[in-house]
């Protein structure tokens, strides 16, 4: 016997075997008749059927797709990972795979495609890929995110695209395989933008933008013919434009290019009757992309579209590290002015100020050093500035008279048989508006014990020239307690002479300009002294003589050489003050010189 049955069939096994073929036959006409894109793939990889739909997508009969590579019908080998998991998935080691596919149609148009791969159940041939056409809401979802990129008013690309544009150009593979590996930036505002809104109004604003775009866009493109690539113009917000740069060949096309962009802008706009002119400032920024930012190169821009707007605006203006290295130092320090008060990192350092006929010290100028962690020793031309912009010139003022009150009172009780000497403090205009400078002296004098007549306030010459109210009764004040008051650099301002006479003013110290050009000039081919202009003697020694008829004193700052220390003297100048005698020193040298009252003129 063969196994084979020789009697009638059972009733059961025929109505089995008729479900059976029932079943199959309606599941082929449901493959057949769906309209979602599928073939069956057997476990080598290969097509086994495919339905019409399928057929449809790909622009071909679907009877011929049997025995083709099923992965090549859908691009599944173009990228490792998707590969990988689609053989995995044939073996029967993983359950799923789904991916987007962008297939290419006969008649030349695209269609997008979501293909998923699953095992067939039972003991099924091999898998069953499907492919549904997504290109609808593949458009859709462009058309989306170019609304969500673009700028609704000059329908150029946002701030959102252009980061993500800058962040893409500054990773490593971008740069690495090919180009120059570095990028540029054109940060540009426009000038006056805002009173364009304020008096024309938003609508005509918003033209003036797209207009501006418009120009700036054919700047970019014209830029792109002559190079590899077009710059990017995007529009970060208000007035801010970009034009980005990826590749970019140095600082001379960046320069190129902001000059093209202003020059773009130089013509007027005419928009519905109104015609307008306009200026623009660029911050120009160039560098290696590598170990670049997309913070730090925005930050360089921004703060170089500053420098451009400080600089007179309608011009562009190149990133310059060590300026921007000035600003960083000047912010560092203007953040840490005020705890450093607190700290005690201040110290006041002292200048003679020296009798011109007899030589002998008669009195000192304080100046403030500033102890920086940090930086060093910092000399008051880098900070007193910043103290007298965010304030802290008051406090920092108030610690320095204190110290140099209390100082002055120590010279005095240490060297009880010599003259005392008197102590020179400057003082900022802003101490007199922001505080009680009269009472604070008051005060000080009163802890210290120190006479009135040993101190001395100096005040620039434009700040007391140009006191009225406040200020000057705060003089008056001063001068009333004993106290004197010094105009210090005198004649480098607009000096109204007759107001000099009315103000409670004991010193004028001659700026160090005017001291300068006293001492002679040598001929190095004839090592001949040879003297400068008479006029500069002519014009110090006229001062001179306006101060003494009014009651007042003359120092004269800078006295350098023992030659205009003696031309000095021969006008009638009665102090000098300057490196021939010393240089600013601590209070023990100070004392030092006390203790020996031969102090003469040229001793070091």
């Amino acid at each position: 016997m063969s196994g084979t049955s020789e009697g009638p069939t059972p009733a059961a096994d025929l109505d089995r075997s008729a479900v059976t073929d029932s079943d199959h036959n309606t599941y082929h006409r449901v493959f057949a008749a769906a309209t979602l894109a599928m073939v069956v793939v057997d476990r080598e990889g290969l097509c086994v059927s495919a339905n019409a739909a399928f057929g449809e997508l790909l622009g071909t009969d679907p009877d011929t797709l049997a025995g083709r590579v099923a992965a090549d019908l859908v691009d599944l080998a173009s990228d490792t990972r998707t590969w990988h998991a689609y053989r995995e998935v044939l073996r029967g080691r993983q359950a799923r795979l789904r991916c987007t596919r962008r297939l290419k149609h006969p008649d030349g148009h695209s269609v997008w495609v979501q293909v998923t791969v699953t095992p067939l159940a039972g003991d099924g041939p091999g898998v069953l890929l499907s492919a549904a056409d997504i290109s609808a809401r593949r458009e859709l979802q462009a058309r989306l995110r170019h609304l969500q990129m673009h700028d609704p008013v000059t329908r150029l690309p946002n701030r959102t695209l252009f980061f993500e544009r800058l962040t893409a150009a500054l990773e490593a593979e971008s740069y690495e395989q090919s180009g120059t590996g570095r990028i540029g930036l054109c940060y540009l505002d426009l000038d006056g933008f805002k009173a364009v809104n304020d008096t024309l109004g938003h609508r005509v604003g918003d033209r003036l933008l797209a207009a501006v775009a418009e120009r700036l866009t054919r700047v970019a493109d014209e830029t792109g013919y002559a190079r590899a690539g077009t710059p990017l113009v995007a529009r970060l917000g208000g007035d801010e434009f970009a034009l980005l740069v990826e590749d970019s060949t140095g600082t001379e096309q960046l320069a190129d290019l902001a000059e093209s962009a202003l020059k773009a802008l130089e013509a007027p706009f005419d928009l519905a009757g109104q015609r307008l002119s306009l200026t623009a400032s660029i911050g120009v920024v160039e560098r290696h992309a590598s170990g670049t930012t997309a913070t730090g190169l925005m930050q360089a821009a921004d703060t170089t579209l500053y420098w451009a707007k400080a600089d007179g605006k309608g011009r562009w203006t190149l990133f310059d590290p060590e300026r921007n290295a000035h600003l960083m130092t000047r912010q560092a320090l203007s953040s840490t002015l005020r705890p450093a008060i607190e700290r005690g990192e201040f110290a006041l350092e002292y200048q003679p100020l020296v009798g011109m006929e007899d030589g002998r010290l008669s009195g000192v100028e304080a100046l403030i050093r500033w102890n920086h962690p940090q930086f060093g020793t910092l000399t008051p031309n880098r900070f007193i500035g910043l103290a007298e912009e965010d304030g802290s010139i008051v406090q920092l003022g108030r610690w320095a008279l204190a110290t140099a009150c209390r100082q002055a009172r120590r010279w005095q009780l240490d060297h009880p048989g010599e003259p005392p000497i008197f102590v020179s403090v400057n003082v900022a205009v802003r101490q007199v508006w922001d505080s009680d400078l009269v009472a604070d002296v008051a005060q000080t004098l009163a802890e210290t014990g120190l006479a009135p007549h040993l101190l001395q306030l100096e005040l620039t010459e434009s700040a007391v020239m140009g006191s009225a109210g406040r200020p000057l009764q705060a003089l008056q004040a001063l001068s009333d307690m004993g106290v004197r008051i010094a105009i210090d650099d005198f004649g480098t301002g607009y000096s109204n002479l007759a107001y000099l006479s009315r103000l409670p003013v004991s010193v004028l110290k001659l700026d160090g300009s005017f001291v300068r050009g006293f001492q002679y000039e040598v001929d190095t081919a004839s090592t001949v002294a040879v003297p400068p202009n008479p006029a500069d003697e002519v014009i110090v020694e006229a001062m001179i003589q306006l101060a003494h008829r009014l009651g007042l004193t003359v120092t004269a700052e800078c006295v350098e050489t023992s030659a205009q220390a003696t031309r000095l003297r021969r006008i009638g100048c009665d102090t000098g003050q300057g490196w021939l005698y010393s240089r600013p020193v601590p209070p023990d040298r100070i004392s030092e010189l006390l203790g020996d009252q031969t102090y003469a003129v040229g001793k070091p």
